[in-house]
């Protein structure tokens, strides 16, 4: 299968907008801007754009992916809402929520998009410029991580090249992306499920349904997931990382967080803070960057201090543990 051979930047304007539409319209690769993260965009009805895109993401054809829409009305088109997926909707949508739900009879989306399953993960996003191309194209897009798959995801124009470089024919430029950590991701297919924490913190979802969300329990033996970043490894730099230290070794990074730094930070080869005062907010927008940036040092391991686990702090740790298990 043929995949880009070059890969052009467009700044982000209504030209960019334009040129991009048309090339999903073609069945090309184009990646663009949310607020969570730069997506690798494909027209969600085209199964050989679709396969252009795990090829071009070297991604498992198991690993579903996430239908983007400009509005709920699109969505409903696609999937089958409760009441409950709803008031999620309403209340969360335009923004880093993605939900899983049945596909509606006639879900015009690829097979292959969503991995032969029953069901099909949706989000509108709030990026003014995703919102734009999708507007434009009039279609769904599936749009996951700009990155090859199981690498850092990508907050910039920059890390989509460095990964997928003459794989892809278009990069819109929006600038670095707001949020930089994922969608939170949960299944309505029953009892309502976290399949993924993200940028919307647990607690919020939480309140909207008035329960608790039950955790997503993995089948014994099974590698197939429900929905996207489930895979055990994922988000991995290169480098080792070596989790919640107390201590920094010799030659090691250090990624780290608030005021007070590990005994041996000062022989760290390099240091990048996720938030210096604290604030998960400020963290999980410099994640994905500053792994990055530690990853290109040539440390012989990364050293993460320990991180707090409530709100955001949920969905960065999960992001790092997985990260530390494909390093």
């Amino acid at each position: 299968m043929r995949l880009a051979t070059t890969t052009r930047i467009l700044r982000a304007d209504e030209q960019a907008v334009e040129e991009a539409a048309s090339l999903l319209g073609e069945g090309r690769l184009v990646a663009f801007p949310t607020e969570t993260v730069y997506g690798i965009g494909a027209d969600a009805r085209n199964a050989e754009a679709v396969a252009r895109l795990y090829a071009a993401k070297g991604r498992p054809a198991f690993n579903p992916l996430i239908a983007h829409v400009p509005d709920l009305a699109a969505a409903e088109q696609l999937g089958r809402f409760t009441p409950e997926a709803t008031r999620l909707a309403q209340t969360f949508w335009p923004g880093p929520l993605t939900l899983a739900l049945p596909k509606t009879f006639d879900c015009p989306v690829a097979e292959l998009a969503t991995a032969g399953l029953e069901s099909i993960a949706l989000r509108v996003p709030r990026h003014a410029v995703a919102r734009a191309i999708l507007e434009n194209f009039g279609s769904p897009v599936v749009a996951p991580s700009a990155n090859r798959s199981g690498h850092v995801s990508p907050t910039s124009a920059e890390h989509v090249l460095a990964d997928l470089g003459g794989r892809i024919d278009l990069i819109i430029d929006g600038g670095p992306t707001s949020i930089g950590i994922e969608s939170t991701i949960v299944a309505l297919l029953g009892e309502p499920t976290l399949l993924r924490p993200g940028g919307v913190p647990r607690e919020e979802i939480e309140a909207v349904l008035g329960q608790k969300l039950a955790d997503v329990q993995s089948k014994e033996g099974s590698n197939a997931p429900l929905a996207p970043g489930q895979l055990p490894s994922h988000y991995a730099p290169r480098t080792p990382l070596r989790l919640e230290v107390n201590q920094v070794g010799e030659g090691e990074a250090l990624l780290a967080f608030g005021e007070r730094l590990p005994q041996g930070a000062d022989r760290a080869v390099k240091i990048c803070n996720l938030s210096a005062r604290g604030d998960l907010i400020e963290a999980a927008a410099n994640l994905f960057s500053y792994l990055r940036a530690l990853d290109a040092v040539g440390a012989s391991a990364i050293a993460v201090m320990r991180l707090p686990r409530g709100g955001l702090g949920e969905a960065i740790n999960d992001r790092l543990t997985r990260a530390a298990r494909g390093s």
